[in-house]
């Protein structure tokens, strides 16, 4: 191949490299706008959503309520619900998060899974990571009758256990069924997770609404306060 040959072949395959440098600039740019802008859109959204919540105060007056006198929790784990009561009335309904394991109730420590049953807040912890954290009994009598049934605990843990639920409020939770699981806040990152319009499950099994939700079940939740997970 001739000199000039080769210099026209080197210039054509320049300028096509050229071209793909900049159409692959160009398509990442492209694609990385337009991850923005769903994000952005998504978030939103989100916001929209949120905006129409109504405050606790405002809920309670609609339904001619002062003051919530026997507050009740009822936790639907399929709708994604946290639903406040004063005892069959139905106050407020609250967007929840759960466990990363959806599939199954919990019963096992580090299974990911919300627990299903009828609990009791038995500790209220306001200084926690996740803004405020209301701690339930679990595992409850049942957790652990059915445990003690299929031998994961000792008739010692057992009778242990029974003790705690009966006499202390809040149960061990260092035994193979786990513990320390509750209604807590989002914490540092609130302000992402509760505007995203879909529900993204990253607990530990305990519940998750928004630090503002959070703060308002503050106000009338109490050791005690009894929560239906379902």
């Amino acid at each position: 191949m001739d000199k000039n040959k080769e210099g026209i072949l080197e210039s054509g395959l320049s300028y096509l490299k050229q071209l793909v440098n900049k159409s692959t600039f160009r398509n990442a740019i492209f694609f990385s706008g337009g991850i923005i802008l769903f994000t952005a859109g998504v978030i939103v959204y989100g916001i929209v959503l949120n905006l129409r919540q109504i405050p606790l105060s405002e809920a309670m007056k609609e339904k001619g309520i002062t003051r919530i006198q026997d507050p009740l929790i009822i936790i639907d784990r399929k709708s994604y619900t946290l639903n406040l009561y004063d005892d069959t009335i139905l106050i407020k309904t609250y967007r929840a998060s759960f466990g990363r394991n959806v599939s199954s109730p919990k019963t096992e420590k580090d299974d990911g899974a919300t627990p299903v049953g009828n609990y009791k807040v038995c500790e209220i912890d306001t200084v926690s990571k996740f803004h405020k954290f209301f701690r339930i009994n679990y595992p409850n009598l049942n957790d652990i009758e059915e445990a003690l049934r299929k031998g994961w605990i000792t008739q010692e843990a057992f009778d242990s256990l029974k003790f705690q639920y009966y006499y202390v409020g809040c149960t061990d939770s260092s035994t193979r069924l786990g513990g320390d699981i509750g209604i807590e806040g989002i914490g540092e990152y609130n302000y992402i997770f509760k505007n995203l319009p879909f529900v993204y499950n990253w607990t530990n099994g305990s519940i998750a609404v928004s630090n503002e939700a959070i703060d308002e079940l503050y106000t009338v939740v109490k050791k005690g306060t009894k929560v239906v997970i379902k």
